[in-house]
């Protein structure tokens, strides 16, 4: 899709749909290419249980005990 300045002002609701098409819209100023709006692609998507933290309550140390031991102290580095 190709859009004016002026498109993005008062058409913006047409530029959102074609992002959501996963069209690019060039953005046109006096009939010259000033840039190009990309759709975002799909963030990879990742299990729960692939996080570090999954099950952590099956360790032998207490998860607020590790919890506090990861976030540190006021004074941990003096």
């Amino acid at each position: 899709m190709k859009a004016t300045i002026v498109d993005l002002r008062y058409r913006m609701n047409d530029v959102l749909k074609a992002l959501a098409r996963n069209e690019d819209v060039s953005i046109l100023y006096h009939g010259k290419l000033k840039g190009v709006i990309r759709a975002r692609s799909e963030c990879k998507k990742t299990k729960i249980t692939d996080h570090p933290f999954f099950n952590m309550r099956g360790s032998a140390e207490p998860v607020e005990q590790r919890m506090s031991r990861l976030r540190g102290g006021r004074y941990r580095d003096l």
